[in-house]
């Protein structure tokens, strides 16, 4: 399923936080939405799961405006990892879960629990299913979370920072996951070494505006992230795949 934002506008209380986006993701396609913070990701991402709607522009999945579909409909195909995730109720890992079958409650009931347990499986959670949510760490729940969106099986998977909590064998873990889960997938990463390393397509975003955009190792180039990031940008080769790498520290102080 394509993912198409075209000319999106957003103001929060008089204040325009995001402001003329366009942005494609090609059915299939891992992209990546890049930026320092408050460069309005966030915002953005919330206007594709229905958080918040857009004062000017429109979202499309294959073509028809996503705000314009009925809620049900809209969480059968687009299934979002919120940046932070609040629960008031201590339910069990298998009950988060199954939250995620909830869009498609009288469809495909008798597949739910295996659906789930599968999602469990691929996250790695499945060993944490009768433990209370409340009680996980950080990159547990974290993992937990996934594996609902996964279990609610979209065409088009919102991610704002999915790495977040994570320790490193996990971080690649996840995002391998993602990108070979199937569907389209949109994400919002910090890291720079990992969005080129797993993202097709790279969008940089700065002041609510799209800067660059393409090929990862075309544009995250040292003029680019001294505008945007305010750093020093240099490049080295793996030593075992080749691959390029980022190492970065603080501009020189200007006099």
């Amino acid at each position: 399923m394509r993912l198409d934002i075209d000319d999106v506008t957003i103001e929060t209380a008089g204040t325009r936080l995001v402001e003329h986006v366009d942005l494609t993701v090609g059915s299939g396609a891992f992209v990546g939405l890049v930026g320092p913070n408050g460069s309005g990701k966030t915002t953005l991402l919330r206007s594709l799961y229905r958080a918040l709607r857009p004062s000017g522009g429109v979202v499309r999945l294959d073509g028809g405006d996503l705000h314009a579909m009925d809620p049900r409909a809209a969480a059968r195909v687009l299934a979002a990892l919120p940046q932070e995730s609040s629960a008031e109720f201590d339910f069990t890992v298998t009950e988060v879960v199954a939250m995620g079958r909830l869009p498609h409650q009288g469809r495909t009931a008798a597949s739910d629990r295996e659906i789930c347990t599968r999602a469990m499986e691929r996250t790695g959670v499945a060993h944490l299913a009768d433990r209370g949510f409340l009680g996980l760490s950080g990159g547990e729940k974290q993992r937990v979370l996934l594996a609902r969106a996964l279990a609610q099986q979209p065409r088009v998977l919102v991610l704002d920072e999915p790495t977040n909590h994570l320790d490193i064998a996990h971080q690649l873990d996840v995002l391998s996951l993602v990108r070979g889960s199937g569907p389209t997938v949109l994400a919002a990463l910090h890291d720079l070494n990992l969005a080129a390393a797993h993202c097709d397509v790279l969008y940089v975003l700065d002041g609510g505006r799209i800067v660059a955009s393409g090929p990862p190792h075309g544009i995250l180039e040292p003029p680019l992230l001294a505008k945007v990031f305010g750093v020093r940008a240099h490049t080295v080769r793996h030593p075992a795949t080749g691959a390029r790498q980022l190492l970065f520290d603080l501009l020189p102080p200007t006099t």
